[in-house]
């Protein structure tokens, strides 16, 4: 194998293949990418065998072959090369080794035989369907916060993905929760994806995606089956298992009665509850919110460390409320609204809080309320 190739397009391709290898490997090979030269393509693959990444860049292909190399030890090399280098990547197939040149600059890096590394195997995708860049990216962007990392709860380890119903409209909806918190997120439901299974995309995938949904207008195509999801764009596609579990029925956290309205500026908000929360104990993080009308008392008492209280004017009509919550979460939820006005709808100091970006009902944020 002999190729030339842009530093900055070999860098963006193996910036994705690193961040899928795991630093730590029982399996030497997992720790490689696979470098397949042809035609005038050059694709990186890699694996931790939950999830495949191939990403394709042109090259100029001098002699077309393929091996595998160190990923992470790779990604280094191109990174630390001037911008605009050609870099190029040589083996011969009987030494073992890649040989790295980019202008003075020469390395050579121990390879591991092509038929070694392990392939993900295709699978019969049920569903398939056309979205938007921009649209899926929001749909994991808003609802990825709230994934659980309580690992005895796996099938909460990441976000679950199905067809579903709101006002009688059929919407894709993205669901995440880890008992405390809950996200829904909403979007119109693509041409292809009424027959959508019901599947929970794990949290690596999830951050690996985001790096492929960078651009707005960008075409992903979105194939599912009960085991696995491929979300592909022309030059990369990332495959990956789902969580084998059965997602709760998260319908019955969100509360429909919950009549007390505070509308208030989000951003204001956030960083009145930023400042804070700044003397409460690290473990609790407990503040409290105090409604009368038109005012909200954001206040924190740690006896160990001292007290804050911040007034903000909001627009409240209900009776005096006395509420606590943790002071990250609040901050999470807060930090997802676009607009300029976050909603809260209350019922009493006891029960679940739920959120609203103004009006918007595309997008429902459940917060577990704390005894203060």
């Amino acid at each position: 194998m002999k190729v030339s190739i842009e530093r900055s397009a070999l860098l963006k391709a193996m910036s994705q293949a690193q961040s899928v290898v795991e630093r730590r490997n029982t399996i030497p090979i997992l720790a490689n990418v696979l470098i397949e030269a042809e035609g005038s393509t050059v694709s990186l693959r890699a694996t931790d065998l939950d999830i495949e990444v191939v990403d394709k860049v042109p090259g100029m292909v001098e002699r077309a072959g393929a091996t595998t190399v160190g990923a992470h030890t790779l990604h280094e090399i191109v990174r630390k090369l001037p911008d605009g280098a050609i870099v190029e990547l040589g083996d011969d197939g009987t030494t073992g080794r890649l040989e790295i040149t980019a202008g003075r600059s020469n390395f050579s890096l121990a390879t591991l035989p092509k038929e070694d590394f392990p392939v993900m195997a295709t699978s019969d995708y049920d569903c398939n369907f056309t979205a938007k860049a921009a649209v899926l990216r929001r749909l994991f962007d808003k609802s990825k916060f709230a994934i659980s990392t309580e690992e005895t709860r796996y099938y909460l380890n990441g976000v679950y993905m199905h067809a579903s119903e709101r006002d009688g409209q059929q919407v894709l909806r993205c669901v995440a929760t880890d008992g405390h918190r809950l996200a829904r997120i909403d979007a119109d439901l693509p041409v292809g994806a009424e027959e959508l299974p019901g599947v929970i995309v794990p949290r690596k995938t999830v951050g690996e995606l985001g790096k492929l949904l960078n651009d707005d207008d960008m075409d992903i195509a979105v194939s599912v089956s009960e085991t696995k999801i491929r979300f592909a764009t022309p030059d990369i596609t990332l495959t990956s298992k789902v969580i084998d579990g059965s997602f709760p029925d998260y319908t019955r956290v969100i509360p429909q009665g919950n009549t007390r309205k505070l509308e208030v500026d989000a951003a204001e908000f956030a960083r009145a509850v930023d400042r804070v929360s700044t003397v409460s104990s690290e473990r609790s993080r407990a503040v409290k919110l105090s409604l009368d009308e038109d005012r909200l008392v954001l206040s924190v008492n740690a006896p160990d460390a001292g007290a804050a209280e911040e007034e903000l004017a909001v627009a409240y009509g209900d009776e005096h409320l006395e509420i606590g919550f943790n002071a990250k979460y609040l901050l999470e939820i807060s930090g997802q609204v676009d607009r300029e006005n976050a909603v809260f709808l209350f019922n009493a100091a006891g029960d679940p809080t739920l959120m609203r970006e103004g009006n918007d009902e595309t997008a429902v944020y459940v917060v577990m309320p704390m005894r203060v």
